[in-house]
C-alpha cells in the first residue's frame, strides 16, 4: 500500500480542495478565454427581427396594429366618400373648381371628375400619418427579411399595393396642389386580408395550439369575398363620378347582385371604366374563387377522413368516452355501440372513435344514421400524439377502451400496440379511467395499473375448458354478459325458443341489502336461506355477496355467511330491482318473520309474469305465506295404484346446521375408494397431492389449488404417441384410460393454453372425474411450456392436425367426449372478410361426418360464420332459424345469432362475444370479477365455483325447478343458476309418410344413420317424458310436431296429396344412399385405424347422436318442470372456507343430495 501511495504524484496546487475554497491567483490568472455565444443576436438588426418576426408574441402585435391601420384607412376612404360633393366643384389643391352638375350624354368623359377628389385637410392630415407610419413599417420589414434579392421583395404584390397608397400621400407633403389627387386607398383592404392571415398563424403558435385548417381556409374564403366587393363597390362608385354618379350604397347593390349571377339590369355602368373595371372584377373572381373553392373543398374531405375535433366546450358540458382500436370494422363498431347504448343511463353520452386509418365505407355509412351520427365522432388520429388526444379531448373524457386488434397474424405485437396505447393515455390523462383488451396473457401485467383489463386467451381457454365438464359454459356467460331485456323469440311457435329467449334476457345485478325489497328481510339470515325464498317468492337467483369492509366478491359463501344490511348483493334477474314493481294477488295478513322450507305443491307456486317493457318489469306474486316445517312434505301421486311416498324435502334453515353441510370432503384423500377396485385397475393408481402449480408460463396468473402429480413428469413421458424409457405406449387405447378423453387442438402451446388445464385439475374436481386432456398441437411445444404442464396428472401432447386422420386416431378420438378446436392464429386474418374461418368450418365438418358422437367445441374468428358450422344442406329446420335470425336482427336484437342450434348447444364460441364483457364493466365494474370467478381464473376464499349436475330418473320425483332449488340449498348448500336442456328432434328435409305409424317424419341426408336405425326409429314406443334423450340418442326418438310443423310451414310450397307416395319412395333411395355413404366413411376410418395397428372396437360403439337440439335456460321460473337428462349448472361452496370446522361430518351429507354427479354429459358417476 505504501509502495502504491509513493507512485501517486501529490496534486498540483490548483487542484487542491483548500485552494479551491480559498481562491489560487495562480489558477485564477491562468491562459483562460472566455467565450460569449449568440453574439450574432446582440446586433441592432438581429434585436429588430427578433422584435418584428421571430418572437412570436411580439410579431403578433405588430401584425394586430397593421391590420387595425388598413382597416383604418378602409374607413377613412368610405368617410371622405360620403363627405365629397362633386357639385361643389373640382380641382386641385387651392386651384379655381370645376362645378359640373348634369351627366354629359356625350362620348367624351370628363376625368378630372376620376383624377380629383374633395379631401378635407384634417381627412389628409390623418390619412398622411398612417400612410408615413405604413411606408416606414414596410420599409424597416424589407431590411429586416431582406436575403440578397432586392427585386423579389419589390415586385411582391403586397409591396407594390403599399406603395401605391403610401407614397402619392407622401408626395403631398412636399407638393400641396396634389392634396386632391384620387389615391385608391380602397385597396388596402386586401393588406388587411394579408395581414389577417398573418395574425391567425402567429396567434397559433403564440399559444402552441394547432386550429384546424378549415378554419383557416373558411376565413381566408371569407376574407376574399369581402375584398372583392368592397373593391369593386369603391371602384365603380367612384368611376362612375364621372357618368351616373351612383352612390356607395347603389355601388354595393350592383356588386351583389352581379357577384351572385342574379343582374336585375336595374344599376348598370355608363362609361367605358367603370364597365372595364366590372369585366377586370369578374375575371378576377373567376379565377379566385374557384381556387379558393377548391382549396376548401379538398380541406372539407380531408376533415371527413380524419374526423375534425372533439370542442373543449362539449368536452366539458357533456359525457363522452373514447375508443381507441387500431383498425375499426363494422362489426366492432355495432357491438360496442349496441352494448354500450343498451343501458338508459348512457343514451346521453357521446362516444368519440380515435383510430389511425381512414374510416371504412361500410363505418361511414352506419355513423351516417341519424340514430348515431348525433351521437359518435370518428376522429382519425394516433392515441400515441399527445394532439390527436388532445382533439379526443382524453382528460375530460369518462372513460378510454382500448382494444386490440385481434385479426392481426402477430398478435404479440399488437398486444404490443395496445401497451403503448395505454401508456400513452395514461401519461396524457392520468384520471381517466382505463378499460384495456389485452390478447395474450404474458402481456397482462404491462397494463396492470388500468381500471379493468380483459385478457382474452385466459377467458377463452378457461371458457372452453369448462364446456367440457359443464357443458355449454360459453353459451351461458355469453348470454349473461350481453344486454337483452327478453323479448327474443316470443313471437316463435317454439316452445323452446320463447322459453329460451326469455331466459336470456337474465343479467348480473348488484343492489345493497338494506336498500333491496328482494333481499331485506332476510338480514340476519343465512346466506342459502336468503337465496332459495329470493327465488321462491321474487324469481331471482342471488349468487354472490361483497361485504363492505372488503373488497372481494364472494360467489355462494355458503350457509354459515350471515347477511347484513351493509352487505353487496350479486343476483341474476331479467332487470335490476330498481327497475321492478311488486304487485301481490293477495294482501299479506301478517308480517313474515321467517319461511319455511318447502313448497306445498303446484298450485302454491309463485306465478311469475314478468313483462319486460320501457326497462320495467311488472312482478306478479302469489300470497307466499309458507306452511311450518313439520308440515311440508313433498311426496309424488301414487304411483301404478300404490300408495308408496317417495322422500320429502328438507326446509332451508334460517341458520347453518353443521351436520348437514356438503356433500364430501373434497380435500380428503379419495385413494381408499380407488383401491377398493380389483387389483388390477387400483395397481395402476398413481397417488395426487393437491398444491398450487410450482411453474407459471407467465407474471400475472392466479394461483389456483390443483391435483398435481408427487413428482413431475418426464417431458418424454408427456408424448402421447411416443414411448420412452419410462413406458411404451404408443396410443390413447394403451393408456387405458377409465374416463373419456378431452382433446385439444391448437396451433401452437401458448401461455393460454395453461388455463384449459388448470380449472380441468382443480382441487374441487373429484379424482375419479379427471379426464385426460390430449393437447393435438401443429408445432412442437417449448420447454417452459412443458416445464409449467409437467406437474399435472394425465396431461400429454402430440404434434398433429385436425385435417390428418392419422393424427386424430393417434390422439385416441375415438375415446374422446369432447374435442376442442381453437382458432389458429395464422388464418385469422384473410384477404375477404369472413374467411378466416374457412379451413377450421370445413375440417370440423369432416369430423362431424366422421365421428358423429363427438361433441366437438368449435371456436370462430366471426361469430356470423356459426351458422355453417354442421351445415345441413336441405334442412327446412335450418332455414326457418335463418329466417328467425334475420327477424329478431331487424327488430334490434343484440342477440340474433342466439338461435342457432350450435351456438344455443354451446358447440361454438367467438372470443368477440365477450368483448360487451368489458363493454359492460363501465356500468357494472363487478362484471369481470364474477366472470373470471364463474371460469375458475381466480379463486378468492370462501367463494364458490361453477360446476354442474345431471337429471336422472332417481331425481324426477323432485319434479320442478323450485323444489330442486330448495333439495340442494336443504341437502348441500348449492346455488343453481340454470338448466342445460337437450331434446329429441328430427331436422326435416321433405315430408315423407309413415304409413305403419301414421305419424310425419322428417329425414335428412346428413345424418348419416343406417336403415336398419331409422327402423327402430319409426317402430319405438314414444317415452312418457317429453325430454327423453339418455345417452344412446336412438333409443328415444321423441319427434315433436310443433317443431316440424312450423318448419313445414315456412318451407313447403303446397305439395299435394298425390306426391307423397313418390317422396316417400325417394326417401327410401336416399336412405339407401345414406347407408352407402355412411358404410364408407366407416370403411375408412377402420382401414386407417388397421393401417396404425390401432383395435377398431371403439369405433364400432360410436352411434349417431345428431338428431337433438340443446339450449339453455338461465334462472328459469320456479314452475318449470324438470325433465329426464337435464344438466343443472350449479354454484358449490368452497370447501376450504369451513374444512377446519366440519371436516368430519361431510361424508354423512352424501346421502341428501338428488343425483348429484359428475357434471359431464356422458358417463356420469352419480355420488
Amino acid at each position: 500500500m505504501t509502495e502504491l501511495e509513493s507512485e501517486v504524484l501529490p496534486l498540483p496546487p490548483r487542484y487542491r480542495f483548500r485552494d479551491l475554497l480559498l481562491g489560487d491567483q495562480s489558477f485564477q490568472s491562468d491562459d483562460r478565454v472566455q467565450v460569449e455565444f449568440y453574439v450574432n443576436e446582440n446586433t441592432f438588426k438581429e434585436r429588430l427581427k427578433l422584435f418584428f418576426i421571430k418572437n412570436q408574441r411580439s410579431s403578433l402585435r405588430i401584425r394586430l396594429f397593421n391590420f387595425s391601420l388598413k382597416l383604418l384607412t378602409c374607413l377613412l376612404y368610405i368617410v371622405r366618400v360620403l363627405l365629397d360633393n362633386p357639385e361643389e366643384g373640382i380641382g386641385c389643391w387651392e386651384c379655381e373648381k370645376q362645378n359640373y352638375t348634369a351627366f354629359n350624354q356625350s362620348t367624351n368623359i370628363n376625368w378630372s371628375h376620376i383624377f380629383w377628389v374633395d379631401r378635407k385637410t384634417p381627412l389628409w392630415a390623418v390619412q398622411v400619418s398612417i400612410a408615413l407610419i405604413s411606408f416606414l413599417e414596410t420599409m424597416l420589414l424589407i431590411y429586416l427579411s431582406y436575403k440578397g434579392n432586392i427585386w423579389e421583395q419589390i415586385f411582391r404584390i403586397s409591396f407594390v399595393l403599399e406603395m401605391i397608397n403610401t407614397v402619392p400621400f407622401i408626395i403631398t407633403i412636399f407638393w400641396p396642389p396634389l392634396r386632391n389627387l384620387f389615391i385608391p386607398v380602397f385597396l388596402n383592404c386586401w393588406l388587411a386580408k394579408y395581414a389577417l392571415e398573418n395574425m391567425i398563424n402567429d396567434l397559433h403558435r403564440a399559444i402552441q395550439r394547432t386550429q384546424s385548417a378549415m378554419f383557416n381556409q373558411v376565413l381566408i374564403l371569407i376574407c376574399t369575398l369581402l375584398c372583392l366587393v368592397f373593391t369593386g363597390t369603391c371602384g365603380i362608385q367612384h368611376l362612375e363620378r364621372a357618368g351616373e354618379k351612383l352612390s356607395l350604397f347603389k355601388s354595393f347593390y350592383f356588386c351583389i347582385v352581379t357577384f351572385s349571377t342574379v343582374g336585375y339590369g336595374d344599376v348598370t355602368p355608363k362609361i367605358w371604366p367603370s364597365q372595364l373595371l366590372v369585366v377586370i372584377m369578374i375575371c378576377v373572381a373567376l379565377v379566385v374563387l374557384p381556387l379558393q373553392f377548391e382549396e376548401l373543398v379538398y380541406l372539407w374531405m380531408e376533415r371527413q377522413k380524419s374526423g375534425g375535433n372533439y370542442s373543449r366546450h362539449r368536452a366539458q358540458t357533456e359525457k363522452h368516452v373514447v375508443l381507441c382500436v387500431s383498425s375499426l370494422k363494422i362489426d366492432l363498431l355495432m357491438d360496442f355501440l349496441n352494448e354500450f347504448y343498451a343501458h338508459p343511463r348512457l343514451q346521453d353520452y357521446y362516444v368519440v372513435i380515435l383510430c389511425p386509418t381512414e374510416m371504412d365505407i361500410q363505418v361511414r355509412r352506419v355513423l351516417q344514421i341519424p340514430l348515431w351520427s348525433q351521437r359518435v365522432i370518428y376522429l382519425q388520429g394516433s392515441a400515441l400524439k399527445d394532439q390527436d388526444l388532445m382533439r379526443a379531448k382524453m382528460d375530460n373524457g369518462e372513460a378510454c377502451f382500448i382494444l386490440s386488434s385481434r385479426n392481426e397474424v402477430d398478435r404479440t405485437a399488437a398486444d404490443h400496440q395496445t401497451i403503448l396505447r395505454a401508456w400513452a393515455v395514461k401519461d396524457f390523462a392520468p384520471n381517466c379511467p382505463l378499460y384495456v383488451q389485452i390478447l395474450k396473457p404474458e402481456n397482462k401485467f404491462h397494463v396492470k395499473f388500468a381500471d379493468h383489463v380483459v385478457c382474452e386467451e385466459e377467458c377463452k381457454y378457461a371458457m372452453l375448458a369448462l364446456n367440457c365438464v359443464c357443458p355449454a359454459t360459453s353459451t351461458l356467460i355469453t348470454l349473461l354478459v350481453h344486454t337483452s331485456r327478453g323479448q327474443e323469440g316470443q313471437e316463435s311457435p317454439e316452445q323452446w325458443q320463447r322459453m329460451y329467449g326469455r331466459c336470456s334476457g337474465n343479467e348480473v345485478y348488484h343492489i345493497r341489502m338494506g336498500d333491496s325489497k328482494f333481499f331485506m328481510e332476510y338480514e340476519g339470515k343465512s346466506f342459502t336461506y336468503a337465496a332459495f325464498h329470493a327465488h321462491k317468492k321474487y324469481g331471482v337467483c342471488l349468487i354472490g355477496i361483497r361485504r363492505e369492509e372488503n373488497k372481494s366478491i364472494l360467489l355462494n359463501p355458503g350457509p354459515r355467511h350471515i347477511m347484513a344490511a351493509s352487505d353487496t348483493c350479486f343476483y341474476i334477474n331479467i332487470t335490476k330491482e330498481e327497475n321492478s314493481a311488486f304487485i301481490f294477488k293477495q294482501e299479506e295478513k301478517q308480517k313474515k318473520k321467517g319461511f319455511a322450507g318447502s313448497y306445498d305443491g303446484p298450485s302454491r307456486l309463485p306465478v311469475h309474469s314478468i313483462i319486460a317493457s320501457m326497462g320495467t318489469v311488472a312482478m306478479d306474486l302469489q300470497n307466499t305465506e309458507c306452511r311450518p316445517a313439520n308440515s311440508s312434505k313433498l311426496a309424488l301421486p301414487a304411483e301404478n295404484g300404490s300408495g308408496t311416498r317417495r322422500p320429502s324435502i328438507a326446509p332451508v334453515l334460517e341458520l347453518a346446521d353443521t351436520s348437514s353441510l356438503l356433500p364430501c370432503d373434497l380435500l380428503s384423500d379419495q385413494s381408499e375408494d380407488e383401491m377398493t377396485q380389483s387389483d388390477e385397475e387400483g395397481s395402476a393408481v398413481v397417488e395426487y397431492v393437491k398444491g398450487y402449480p410450482p411453474n407459471s408460463p407467465y407474471i400475472g396468473s392466479s394461483p389456483t389449488l390443483c391435483h398435481l402429480l408427487p413428482e413431475k413428469a418426464p417431458f418424454c413421458c408427456l408424448r402421447l404417441d411416443k414411448g420412452c424409457k419410462h413406458n411404451s405406449f404408443e396410443d390413447a387405447k394403451a393408456y387405458g384410460f377409465k374416463n373419456k378423453l378431452i382433446i385439444v387442438s391448437a396451433e401452437t402451446a401458448g401461455n393460454g393454453l395453461y388455463n384449459f388445464i388448470v380449472p380441468l385439475r382443480a382441487y374441487y374436481r373429484s379424482r375419479k372425474e379427471l379426464n385426460p386432456i390430449v393437447l393435438l398441437l401443429d408445432n412442437k411445444p417449448e420447454h417452459h411450456f412443458l416445464e409449467a404442464i409437467c406437474c399435472f396428472p394425465m396431461v400429454y401432447y402430440m404434434e398433429g392436425t385436425i385435417d390428418n386422420l392419422d393424427s386424430l386416431l393417434q390422439c385416441g378420438i375415438i375415446y374422446a367426449d369432447n374435442l376442442v378446436v381453437v382458432d389458429k392464429e395464422s388464418t385469422m386474418s384473410a384477404e375477404e372478410d369472413y374467411m378466416a374461418d374457412a379451413k377450421t368450418i370445413v375440417n370440423v365438418q369432416t369430423m362431424f361426418r366422421l365421428f358423429p358422437s363427438l361433441s366437438i367445441i368449435t371456436e370462430l374468428t366471426h361469430p356470423s360464420n356459426m351458422r355453417f358450422m354442421q351445415f345441413r344442406a336441405k334442412d327446412s329446420y335450418s332455414l326457418a332459424l335463418s329466417k328467425l335470425e334475420k327477424r329478431e336482427r331487424e327488430n334490434g336484437s343484440n342477440l340474433a345469432f342466439m338461435f342457432r342450434l350450435p351456438f344455443a348447444a354451446g358447440r361454438v364460441f367467438s372470443i368477440s362475444m365477450l368483448d360487451t364483457l368489458l363493454y359492460q364493466s363501465f356500468v357494472k365494474d363487478y362484471m369481470i370479477t364474477i366472470t373470471r370467478l364463474l371460469l375458475g381464473l381466480d379463486t378468492t376464499p370462501g367463494s364458490g365455483y361453477l360446476c354442474a349436475m345431471k337429471i336422472t330418473e332417481d331425481d324426477l320425483w323432485i319434479r320442478t325447478y323450485g323444489r330442486l332449488f330448495q333439495k340442494l340449498c336443504s341437502s348441500s348448500a348449492e346455488i343453481p343458476i340454470g338448466i342445460y336442456r337437450t331434446e329429441s328432434h328430427m331436422f326435416a328435409t321433405s315430408e315423407p309418410h309413415d304409413i305403419r305409424a301414421q305419424s310425419q317424419i322428417s329425414i335428412n341426408v346428413e345424418d348419416c344413420e343406417d336403415t336398419k336405425d331409422v327402423k327402430e326409429h319409426w317402430g319405438i314406443k314414444t317415452s312418457h317424458h317429453r325430454n327423453s334423450c339418455s345417452s344412446d340418442q336412438s333409443e328415444h326418438p321423441l319427434l315433436r310436431r310443433k317443431s316440424m310443423q312450423w318448419a313445414r310451414r315456412l318451407s313447403r310450397k303446397g305439395n299435394k296429396h298425390s306426391s307423397k307416395t313418390a317422396e316417400w319412395i325417394s326417401q327410401q333411395r336416399l336412405s339407401l344412399y345414406r347407408r352407402s355413404e355412411r358404410q364408407e366413411l366407416s370403411e375408412l376410418v377402420k382401414n386407417r385405424m388397421k393401417h396404425l395397428g390401432l383395435p377398431t372396437t371403439g369405433y364400432d360403439e360410436m352411434n349417431d347422436h345428431q338428431n337433438t337440439l340443446s339450449y339453455v335456460l338461465i334462472n328459469p321460473p320456479p314452475d318449470t318442470r324438470l325433465e329426464l337428462n337435464d344438466i343443472v349448472y350449479l354454484i358449490r361452496s368452497d370447501p376450504l372456507a369451513h374444512v377446519s370446522n366440519d371436516g368430519h361430518s361431510r361424508k354423512s351429507s352424501c346421502s341428501h343430495k338428488p343425483g348429484s354427479g359428475n357434471p359431464e354429459t356422458r358417463d356420469e358417476t352419480q355420488l
